[in-house]
C-alpha cells in the first residue's frame, strides 16, 4: 500500500459523534501505519432542527443524510454513524462495511435526585426525544410527564442540572463514551425496556464497489454484533413504519442461537406489543422477519394503521416455533 494513502472520515460534529469517529480513526491508524486518517465534520439536518420532535421532521435519518451525500460525492471516504441513527433501508450505492463491537445496549435513566424510575415522584417530568422511550415510560408509569428533549448529551444533562426536568433517558453507551456513567441512576433492562435497533453499536459506511476502503475498515467488524444488528434491522424493515413508529428490538447470541425480542407501541403507552423468538444464528434476518409478522398479526397491523404508518407486510413462514413471551398492555 502506498504511503500516501489517505482516508477522510465523515462524522457529525457533536462531541459524542466526534469521539466515536476518533475511536474508528485511531483503530485504523494503529492497524495500518501507512494510512493517514482525518475527520471531516458535517452538520446534518438533525443537528440544525433542534426545536421540533424528530418524528415530526423526518426521523433519525436526518442525522445521516448529508454525511451520506458527502460520501457519495467522494468528499469523504467512509462515514461513522451510530447504528440506531441509520434508516431501515441503506441508501442505494452505500454499504455497511463494518459493525463495531457493541457497547452497552441498554437505555439509562439519569435523575436529579439519583432515584430509580419507580422512585420518581408522582407526575415527574422526564425528557426524551424518542417515541419508543416515551411509550415504554408511560406504559410503566402512567403519571409521568414525558416531554420532548433535543440537543446533544451535554445540553440534555445541563437541562437536568438546571431543574428543568426531573429525569432524562439516554443510551447507556453514549453516557459511557462521554464519561457520564457515574451519573446513571438506573440501567433499564432490555426485558422491560426494549432498546432501539442497533443501540450501542457503530456502523462504518462506505461506497458500494470501493473495495480498497472496504477492505481496510473490515478489521473493525465484529461478527457477533453484526449478526445481532442484522436481525434487529430485519425486524424493523419488515415491521415498516420507519422512525416515526415507537418500536425497538434487541438480539443476543447464546451459543449457536440468537434470541431476538421486539416491541411496538402506541405513543401514549396504552398499547404495548412485545414478543421474542429464538433460532439458529445463521437465520438472524429470517428471525427478524418472523418476529415482525408475529407482532403484526397480534395487533400490530391495526396499531400501525392507527398511527398512519405505511406498512406492507411480507408473508413469510414462521421458522422459530411458538413465541416464548408476548405482552399486550
Amino acid at each position: 500500500m502506498s504511503k500516501s494513502t489517505r482516508l477522510k472520515i465523515g462524522t457529525r460534529g457533536s462531541k459524542l459523534a466526534v469521539r466515536q469517529a476518533s475511536w474508528v480513526a485511531q483503530r485504523l491508524r494503529l492497524t495500518f501505519r501507512e494510512v493517514e486518517v482525518s475527520l471531516v465534520t458535517i452538520r446534518t439536518s438533525g443537528d440544525k432542527i433542534l426545536h421540533s420532535p424528530l418524528a415530526m421532521v423526518g426521523g433519525k435519518g436526518l442525522f445521516v443524510k448529508e454525511i451520506e451525500e458527502a460520501l457519495m460525492a467522494g468528499q469523504v471516504d467512509l462515514a461513522v454513524h451510530s447504528v440506531k441513527d441509520i434508516p431501515a433501508e441503506i441508501s442505494p450505492g452505500l454499504v455497511l462495511s463494518a459493525v463495531t463491537q457493541r457497547e452497552d445496549p441498554r437505555d439509562a435513566l439519569v435523575t436529579r435526585q439519583k432515584g430509580t424510575l419507580a422512585e420518581l415522584p408522582l407526575g415527574a417530568k422526564v425528557g426524551t426525544s424518542s417515541l419508543r422511550r416515551r411509550a415504554q415510560l408511560l406504559c410503566m408509569r402512567r403519571d409521568l410527564q414525558v416531554v420532548p428533549l433535543r440537543g446533544n448529551v451535554d445540553t440534555r444533562m445541563r437541562k437536568l442540572e438546571r431543574g428543568e426536568l426531573d429525569a432524562i433517558v439516554l443510551a447507556a453507551a453514549a453516557l459511557r463514551r462521554l464519561g457520564f456513567q457515574e451519573e446513571v441512576a438506573e440501567f433499564l433492562s432490555v426485558e422491560d425496556f426494549v432498546p432501539a435497533v442497533g443501540q450501542g453499536a457503530l456502523a462504518v459506511e462506505t461506497r458500494e464497489g470501493d473495495e480498497a476502503v472496504s477492505r481496510l475498515v473490515r478489521v473493525l467488524d465484529h461478527p457477533e454484533s453484526r449478526l445481532c444488528v442484522e436481525a434487529e434491522r430485519a425486524f424493523m424493515t419488515s415491521l415498516g413504519g420507519g422512525c416515526q413508529v415507537p418500536a425497538g428490538a434487541y438480539a443476543s447470541k447464546e451459543g449457536e442461537e440468537l434470541e431476538l425480542r421486539g416491541m411496538l407501541a402506541a405513543p401514549d403507552g396504552d398499547i404495548l406489543l412485545k414478543d421474542k423468538v429464538r433460532g439458529a444464528v445463521q437465520h438472524g434476518r429470517l428471525l427478524g422477519e418472523d418476529l415482525a409478522q408475529r407482532i403484526l398479526e397480534r395487533g400490530g397491523r391495526e396499531l400501525l394503521a392507527a398511527l398512519g404508518a405505511d406498512q406492507e407486510p411480507r408473508d413469510r413462514p414462521a421458522i422459530a416455533g411458538p413465541a416464548e413471551t408476548r405482552r399486550v398492555l
